[in-house]
């Protein structure tokens, strides 16, 4: 689609109201969840790519984390998502940038994706996404990912997706991410519709 393309995309689709989006969640339980499995605490930093308005930001200044950054492709997404989390806004740090072509200036403890990944439908996507976690984390570092299952839909928000076991993910990261823990996530919509989702934290050595 391009950098030009998703930002356009993706501005156009939190315009028409983020809590109508079918991705939408009122308070992030399975992401907290995944990131205490993979033994991420208040002290670690951690980086949420293509945040938008998830609420995760707010929840992790509210267990005491004090190093939370929200990378978006759609700069929309970012002023919502600033809106939102109100005067606390200025804790969080905000990055405008697609992610396949982000160049990080720092490493991060802990990658958390809800969501993103399962955009990548090309292999070419899925490299670029790979080589991206992987500049923007060290050796110990843990990536936890949220994305549609096998049986999840084969597309979302008119675009198409790619689905995901805990093994499928362990293979696109490479041999050096060990996988800690994975479970499902049955994700229901604000329409009321079920999207199965795969979650699986993973470590990074060497």
């Amino acid at each position: 689609m391009g950098e030009q393309g998703a930002a356009a995309h993706w501005d156009r689709a939190y315009a028409a109201g983020a809590d109508t989006r079918s991705w939408f969640e009122r308070y992030p339980a399975r992401s907290l969840a995944m990131l205490e499995r993979a033994g991420v605490t208040a002290a670690d930093s951690v980086i949420d790519v293509g945040g938008g308005v998830s609420p995760l930001a707010g929840a992790l200044l509210d267990r005491g984390f004090q190093d939370v950054t929200v990378l978006d492709v759609s700069a929309a997404a970012i002023r919502l998502a600033w809106r939102q989390l109100g005067t606390r806004a200025g804790q969080v740090q905000w990055l405008v940038a697609d992610l396949l072509g982000w160049q990080p200036e720092r490493h991060y403890h802990a990658w958390h994706d809800r969501a993103v990944l399962h955009f990548m439908v090309i292999e070419a996507e899925q490299r670029q996404y790979a080589q991206a976690l992987d500049r923007a984390t060290g050796p110990g570092a843990v990536a936890v990912i949220g994305c549609f299952a096998p049986d999840g839909p084969p597309e979302c928000s008119g675009l198409p997706v790619a689905r995901y076991g805990p093994a499928d993910l362990t293979r696109l990261l490479g041999d050096h991410w060990a996988l800690l823990a994975a479970d499902r996530e049955e994700h229901r919509t604000p329409a009321d519709v079920l999207q199965p989702f795969t979650w699986a934290a993973l470590q990074k050595h060497g």
